[in-house]
């Protein structure tokens, strides 16, 4: 006989006393009647300074995790968000705060991951540089179609019958198969609006299938909008099913209704999973590519290529590492995980000569044609591989020692045997750009 497990408890009158990663809220609640043994609360869409009811959601050692049951005194610095589905899709965590506070509470997480985890001891720490615009700045989104949309709490309780569940939207957080539809997301500009729902709105009238996320049977499965500076747009539709009729009818609309884009992809992508970076993209009409302008540069961005989604903040940081860099003109710089080499060719202009090194080959390919455009192929160099196995000491032994070194890592950060040839190759100047501190 299986032994049930103990109902996790409800905690009345919590008080939320900051912030934490991941777009979270915590608390310090007592373990024991002393109130000295104190257990850390995560509990998201909370604010610093609500006093709620909160439930157990998971309980570890050292750390629980919870969720607003009742919000019995609301923090002074809550404010109502933006969007109606804040709070159900997971994309956006702070809406319900000022964002000049967002701001604050994320510097402040910097500041503790340093000294409190890393146990750095820091200089005054420069004020952080929020985006100009806190909505429509995202420069790609990723949609879902999914035929069987996630019900709200709500829409469960009362007794309405849903018929067509057909949805365009956004994955729940932790679910594979639940799809949030979306009337309107406001990270990117509203055109991202009006083609999602074109597109779903001409599946439904011809009847066109939305992908069955667990059976793997459907037309409709992702879309993929990107928006440049530049004013070029790009859409890539990925199909389910090879059927060239129906794919046909939604591709000739996006190309007749939506003349601004100028390149219109399509990919059939019938693998299990949604990844299209092993699948051949179509170009459907116009380029295959749109292009990011910074200063006087211009990038090239294809379906596969990674770019900062804030195009605007991308180029604030470039500037700041360009500031940090304070090359002369006369360095050796390498660009470690340079990606397309946007880092790479920002700097190259002011350097002697950029190495670039990236695992992903067709970022590199991206890389060497963004330097070609810029007439920067003679002051860059780059290099495909795994980071370990390219960056050694006879690779700074060929190449050279370099004066100066940036390093964007991935989130998981520089592998061991990185470091050792970093602090071996002693670069005068490092700048580490970092996504998670």
């Amino acid at each position: 006989m299986s032994r049930k497990k103990k109902p996790l408890p409800l905690l009345e009158d919590v008080e939320i006393s900051g912030v934490a990663a991941e777009g979270k809220a915590i608390a310090r609640v007592s373990q024991d009647s002393s109130g000295e043994n104190k257990l850390a609360l995560f509990v998201p869409y909370a604010a610093p300074g609500d006093i709620a009811d909160i439930q157990i959601d998971r309980r570890k050692h050292s750390f629980a995790e919870g969720h607003i049951v009742r919000l019995n005194k609301a923090s002074d610095e809550r404010v109502e968000p933006v969007c109606k589905h804040f709070g159900l899709c997971g994309g956006c965590r702070w809406q319900h705060l000022p964002y000049t506070a967002q701001l604050r509470y994320k510097q402040q997480q910097v500041v503790d991951a340093l000294t409190r985890i890393g146990h750095v001891q820091l200089p005054e720490v420069t004020p952080i540089s929020g985006s100009e615009k806190i909505y429509g700045y995202r420069n790609k989104m990723e949609y879902t179609f999914s035929n069987k949309s996630w019900l709200t709490p709500e829409q469960l309780a009362s007794a309405e019958t849903f018929g067509n569940r057909d949805a365009a939207g956004f994955h729940i957080p932790g679910a594979f198969d639940k799809v949030l539809d979306i009337n309107r997301c406001h990270l990117q500009e509203d055109f991202s609006n009006r083609v999602r729902l074109a597109v779903k709105a001409l599946a439904r009238e011809k009847g066109y299938t939305f992908y069955d996320l667990r059976n793997h049977t459907g037309l409709l499965r992702t879309m993929m909008v990107r928006t440049a500076s530049t004013g070029q747009k790009m859409v890539l539709m990925v199909f389910g099913e090879e059927n060239r009729e129906a794919i046909t009818d939604v591709m000739e609309m996006l190309r007749r209704d939506f003349s601004e884009i100028t390149s219109l992809l399509c990919c059939v992508n019938l693998k299990l999973n949604d990844t299209f970076a092993d699948q051949t993209i179509e170009v459907w009409s116009g380029e295959p590519f749109i292009e990011e302008a910074m200063e006087d540069l211009r990038f090239r961005v294809g379906p596969k290529s990674f770019y900062q989604t804030n195009s605007r903040q991308a180029y604030r940081l470039y500037s700041v590492v360009r500031d940090f860099a304070a090359l002369r003109g006369d360095e050796l710089v390498y660009d470690l995980y340079t990606g397309t080499g946007t880092i790479a060719c920002f700097l190259a202009r002011s350097a002697r000569k950029v190495v670039g090194i990236e695992y992903v080959p067709e970022a590199i390919s991206d890389a060497k044609v963004n330097a070609a455009v810029n007439g920067l192929t003679d002051k860059t160099l780059f290099f495909a591989g795994d980071m370990k196995d390219v960056l050694t000491d006879e690779f700074v032994g060929a190449h050279g020692r370099p004066e100066v070194m940036v390093v964007d890592p991935p989130r998981a950060g520089m592998h061991p045997d990185v470091v050792e040839v970093i602090k071996r190759a002693a670069p005068a100047r490092l700048v580490y750009v970092s996504c998670n501190p």
